[in-house]
């Protein structure tokens, strides 16, 4: 057991120097090389910043969305620290489960790989095939509507989370809904 961790220890900083000192390698390389699928970022990434401590900043063109077995929005700016086999302090990438979006605050896969990657969104870490993010994406832009519009109502997500929760909680059989 101490060889392997010996092994995987110096497999992860040498690989890490690797990254660091190339500045000619793309962020997808730089996934990969760290043990991380190519396809958790969408195809058009504009540019990208990587440091010697593994923090890293990704720039789309755009907002957009990407279908896998659940959508994925990314914003135009996703940033993170990048270390052998997962991505910590991540933002820019929300999940969407049933009709919620929740941020994806960390990305990771099993060393050795059992095939499965996982996301944690806060309350629970979902579980994907990790074949599903082989290779980058494309990404639809994101058509927002603007709140101000007659007809929408703009609520930050953890109180439209708190309202779900709410709605939740009483009996709607009692309430009758009508447009005017």
């Amino acid at each position: 057991m101490l060889p392997q961790f010996i092994a995987l220890f110096l497999l992860s900083i040498s690989t890490h120097l690797f990254v660091s000192t190339s500045e000619s390698m793309s962020i997808y390389e730089a996934l990969r090389s760290n043990g991380l699928p190519m396809g958790l970022l969408p195809k058009g990434v504009k540019d990208f910043r990587l440091d010697d401590a593994g923090q890293f900043e990704v720039y789309l063109d755009q907002e957009c969305n990407a279908k896998f077995e659940n959508e994925l929005h990314y914003d135009r700016n996703v940033s993170g620290t990048l270390s052998y086999g997962q991505i910590a302090g991540l933002s820019g990438i929300s999940a969407q489960d049933l009709f919620l979006w929740f941020p994806v605050k960390e990305i990771r896969v099993d060393v050795p790989s059992s095939g499965l990657i996982y996301f944690d969104v806060g309350v629970v870490f979902k579980q994907f095939s990790l074949s599903m993010f082989e290779t980058p994406r494309d990404c639809l832009a994101v058509q927002r509507k603007d709140p101000h519009d007659e007809g929408f109502i703009a609520l930050s997500k953890s109180l439209w989370g708190k309202l779900q929760y709410s709605l939740n909680q009483i009996n709607l059989d009692r309430f009758i809904v009508w447009e005017e």
